[in-house]
């Protein structure tokens, strides 16, 4: 209740709000005032101005504005002292390392990993780098269909970029192509731009004329990391030049699977499944949510005619689902009440350990 009260009135006794300073005054004037006046303003209690009667409770008496001015005073001349302190402690430390020599490198420039912390500091970072690249933005985008904010977050960077002559090559997850906002991005963009999509990518990177790279530090991406460490920026471009050949562009089809009725996603998710990863974890990796996902494992049952997770691990190595494409003479689906293939990879249901 006290943190409520204070929330409500922000300040000190040097600076009154308007009901206080009514009842203050009214509470000096005429001695007291019944504690029901004082309700509406608890700040007056909190700063000790007024004070419960001591002959009758129901009643408040004021602190004498003398006093409350030598209270004032006191404060203020306590701050002015730690101040004081605190700038001669500055001094004497700036003093010290001066005397250690050496040159002071601008945070921006010498600094092989600097941490950014929050939002505002990220963005003011992306600007100063968006600012200064010349060639070339390298970016890889995970999760599934990128919502609108977060296309019309960067697009201002973007733009300014393709005016310079920048050019920009983007990784996302094949889930990306359904969304609207992508293909719009990508016809405001141009020639400027180019977009590629994989099953999954790493976590978000930026990279700016592959000198400066920018990933997250934490899960909710509030921290990051600005890196400028040669070693580690090279290593990121052969990263992302390796995705980048294995990816396919966004205006091109997603191959088919090879198996009537199994989508390029479902194909995805049976890897994955056969891999052991939980529904959870498939769903994450390929941008979607767990129910979608568990929503395709169901049809991917359905087509391969499993009627729990251990025989759908079963047929999906059966149909040569659980790794690369096959030959096309191995990808015929084995029927129904064939005996198993060696080796099959129980798929896990975190809800039900004997069925779907």
């Amino acid at each position: 209740m006290a943190g409520h009260r204070r929330d409500r009135h922000p300040h000190g006794a040097d600076r009154l709000c308007e009901a206080g300073d009514r009842v203050y005054s009214r509470a000096v004037r005429r001695g007291r005032v019944p504690r029901e006046d004082a309700e509406t303003v608890p700040c007056l209690v909190e700063l000790a101005l007024l004070h419960p009667d001591p002959d009758d409770m129901g009643w408040l008496v004021p602190t004498s504005p003398q006093e409350v001015m030598t209270r004032l005073l006191r404060g203020v001349y306590e701050e002015v002292s730690a101040s004081q302190t605190r700038v001669g402690d500055a001094v004497a430390a700036f003093e010290w390392y001066a005397g250690l020599g050496g040159r002071v490198q601008a945070p921006t420039e010498g600094v092989a990993i600097r941490v950014l912390d929050g939002l505002p500091r990220i963005r003011a970072a992306m600007d100063e780098a968006t600012e200064a690249c010349a060639t070339e933005v390298l970016t890889v985008q995970p999760g599934g269909i990128r919502r609108e904010d977060e296309l019309s977050e960067g697009l201002h960077r973007a733009l300014e970029m393709r005016r310079r002559g920048v050019r920009m090559r983007d990784l996302y997850t094949h889930v990306a192509r359904h969304g609207q906002g992508l293909h719009n991005y990508m016809e405001l963009m141009g020639d400027a731009a180019e977009a590629r999509t994989l099953d999954e990518v790493v976590e978000r990177l930026i990279l700016f004329d592959r000198k400066v790279a920018f990933i997250p530090a934490n899960a909710d991406r509030t921290i990051a990391l600005e890196l400028r460490h040669p070693a580690l920026v090279d290593y990121l471009v052969t990263v992302f030049e390796r995705l980048w050949r294995l990816a396919i562009p966004l205006a091109a089809p997603l191959p088919e699977t090879g198996i009537d009725g199994i989508t390029h996603r479902e194909r995805s998710i049976a890897a994955l499944l056969a891999e052991g990863h939980q529904d959870a974890v498939v769903a994450e990796r390929l941008g979607i949510s767990v129910r979608t996902c568990r929503a395709h494992i169901a049809r991917l049952s359905e087509t391969l005619g499993a009627a729990s997770r251990t025989q759908l691990g079963v047929r999906i190595a059966q149909a040569g689902l659980d790794g690369p494409p096959r030959s096309p003479e191995l990808q015929t689906l084995t029927a129904p009440g064939s005996a198993p293939g060696p080796g099959p990879v129980p798929v896990p249901d975190p809800e039900s350990p004997t069925g779907l």
